[in-house]
Formats: structure tokens, C-alpha cells, sequence
């Protein structure tokens, strides 16, 4: 999706990467008798001191300066890229303009009374999971983004059939993943829901009208009732405003039932952390893995994987079945519609996948085997 990227921002990438001119840097400068000094950026862990960590060897999330990193350097779009990408004509355009693929929607208004456990995609990265008794939807967005950047495909259900529902999961903050009216409407026909999801939330989702809400830092358990959920790390950014660039966490979870356990990736650029959480989930019989808005690569490879990238991440966590989630419901990126799914359908059928894939229609269940 598309950012807005300022001069200041572009100042203090350079000065991240020692850039900036030496006067600069740790001295005084005069303006009208007010003198600005550049002191070292203040650096804190962050976490959620109600609930457990699953790892010893962790102390919360970075935060440098309020905002969250990844590693442990700030970091943000290059202005030039962002430029770039406005700038350059898509190689694919036409290919684009020509692709009509929409996600095919199967009309189903009974999967919340069936008791078998079950995921059901609802576009994008949307989906509604039932295990045991326990059900959850993770980061529903039913609506248009905005005006200009609308959905492309109807929901299985009217949104009041979502019903019983426990646990919300949002893995951040882009309105593509956590949309306000959607959330109100899910809340009005749930109003015992409970939110789970990265550091910073609370604030927003107070306002919304959640009443039961948990944050958590990479590698905590929520607390939760039927069901072991954890947050772990994503490779991605957060901004819903100008001025608040990272102030929010985000993140990837596990959940886990008795002999199940599902990996939903949220929103995440190919990095070490799938390796990482290999270590410590040694297998997972479903991951729900991004796919789509990966085109151009300079602009969305630091977060959003390519198609190859998710499958080879699948691989890394020891996946045995690759559910695919966001595509084909927003028009994001530049690569045309349909390609995503076409390269991942291609990838198994030459065994370059190795698991099972199951692409989902909209509002389909897949049943746990």
C-alpha cells in the first residue's frame, strides 16, 4: 500500500545510517538563541508484564525513540523508492487491466452452527476459525478501504451470522487488517469479544468499544480459555496517521488445540523469524500464508512476501498444509490479480511446494482432518 513519506523521515534515515554531517551529531546548534542538541536515541523493551513469555532469553519488544523495530535499527522506506514507484509506469499494466480474477465465493450462512472444527476464508486475511468450543476471526475487514480502494468480492454471510464469537486476532494496525466499522459491527452481535493483539492497541480499541482486550510483545502467551495463543514476530510496519509511524506493534500468531496447531502469518516480508519460531513450534499442521501485493519488489519486499517466498517460509516452519490469504479481495500492488495464486498452484503441481495446498474459496470450509 501505498505511504506518505516526509523530509524529516528522510533526515532521520540518514542520520540512522550516520549520514548526516558531523556538526550535526552530538553538538549544539544556535537558532535564534534556542540551541537543539542531537542526543543517542533512547532505546526501551516493551511488553506486557500481565502475561508469560514462552521464550527465557527474550525481554519485550525494541523501541527506539516510541517505535518499534524488527531488528534493532529503525527503519523505514527510502522517500527515492517511494518516489520511484509514483514516478514509473507498471510493466504490468496491461496484463493488470486485463486480469478480471475475483476469489469465487461459495454462499454459505450455516458455518457457525456446525461443531467441527473448521477455517473459512473470508477474503483477504480475514478468516473464521473453530476449534473446540472456541471460535475466533482474525483480522476482519468487510467493507471498502476508501473510495477509491474498494472490495472486490462479497462476504459468504451477512456480518450478524458471525456470531459466539471469542477471540479477535489483529496482527497491526493497516486499515487492510483492522477497519474500525467492521469491528463495530462484529462487536455490536459479540459484545463479550475479546481482542488479542500486538502492543499499543488498547487505546484505539477502548474507543471502539471493546471492553476486553490483551496486548502482547513477540513470544507472550495470551490468556486465554480452551486454546493456547501466542504472539510472535512479523517483519512489517505500522501507520494508520501521519505522525504515528511504528507507535503500534505487529505481529504473526500460533494457536494451538490439543493435537492442532495453526500458524497465521498476518502481514510479514520474508526474514530469519520464520527459522526463529521454528525453533520453538516445531511444526504446524496449517499455515494461513500471505501472498499477494508483492509487486514492485524495491518497494514491498521488506514487508510483504512474493508467492516463492511464502511457500519457502511454509517450508521453514515445517508447515504440512499452505492455506493462501491476501489476495484478490484489494487491489494493492502492481502485479495483476490472479497471478499470486497461479504461481503458488504452479509451485505444487512441480513439487516445489512440499505439503498440501488448499486454496480456499470465499466462505469454503476446510475441515481439520
Amino acid at each position: 500500500m501505498k505511504t506518505n513519506t516526509s523530509l524529516t523521515d528522510v533526515l532521520t534515515s540518514l542520520r540512522l545510517n550516520n549520514n548526516l554531517p558531523n556538526f550535526l551529531i552530538k553538538k549544539p546548534v544556535s537558532t535564534s538563541n534556542r540551541f537543539f542538541y542531537f542526543y543517542p536515541m533512547a532505546k526501551q523493551y516493551r511488553y506486557n508484564p500481565a502475561l508469560p513469555f514462552i521464550r527465557d532469553d527474550v525481554q519485550g519488544n525494541l523501541c527506539i525513540n516510541g517505535e518499534y523495530v524488527f531488528s534493532d535499527t529503525r527503519d523505514k522506506l527510502p522517500l527515492e523508492r517511494l518516489l520511484r514507484w509514483v514516478s514509473s509506469p507498471n510493466p504490468q499494466k496491461k496484463d493488470k487491466q486485463q486480469d478480471k480474477f475475483r476469489p469465487e465465493i461459495h454462499v454459505n450462512n450455516n458455518f457457525t452452527e456446525s461443531p467441527h472444527d473448521k477455517i473459512v476464508w473470508l477474503g483477504h486475511s480475514s478468516f473464521y476459525i473453530q476449534m473446540g468450543d472456541k471460535r475466533l476471526l482474525t483480522d476482519p475487514v468487510f467493507q471498502h478501504l476508501t473510495p477509491f480502494m474498494k472490495r472486490r468480492h462479497g462476504l459468504p454471510c451477512d456480518i450478524y451470522q458471525l456470531k459466539n464469537i471469542d477471540y479477535i486476532l489483529l496482527s497491526h494496525g493497516h486499515r487492510d487488517h483492522l477497519d474500525i466499522p467492521t469491528l463495530k459491527s462484529i462487536l455490536r452481535h459479540n459484545p463479550d469479544c475479546e481482542v488479542l493483539c500486538p502492543l499499543g492497541f488498547e487505546p484505539l480499541l477502548r474507543k471502539t468499544g471493546f471492553r476486553k482486550i490483551q496486548e502482547a510483545a513477540w513470544w507472550q502467551q495470551y490468556n486465554t480459555a480452551g486454546l493456547s495463543i501466542s504472539m510472535l514476530p512479523a517483519k512489517h510496519w505500522n501507520r494508520r496517521f501521519l505522525t504515528d509511524y511504528n507507535r503500534t506493534l505487529w505481529g504473526s500468531f500460533s494457536v494451538q488445540y490439543q493435537s492442532q496447531n495453526l500458524y497465521f502469518a498476518g502481514d510479514t516480508g520474508y526474514a530469519h523469524h520464520f527459522r526463529e519460531i521454528n525453533r520453538y513450534f516445531p511444526a504446524f499442521d496449517v499455515c494461513l500464508m500471505p501472498i499477494g501485493a508483492y509487486k514492485p519488489r524495491y518497494i514491498m519486499e521488506w514487508a510483504h512476501t512474493s508467492p516463492e517466498e511464502a511457500v519457502q517460509a511454509f517450508h521453514e516452519l515445517n508447515g504440512k498444509t499452505f492455506i493462501p490469504m491476501h489476495y484478490g479481495t484489494f487491489d494493492l500492488s502492481d502485479e495483476p490479480a490472479s497471478e499470486p495464486i497461479q504461481i503458488v498452484r504452479k509451485m505444487h503441481e512441480t513439487q516445489q511446494l512440499k505439503g498440501n495446498l488448499h486454496i480456499l474459496k470465499v466462505g469454503e470450509e476446510y475441515i481439520w482432518q
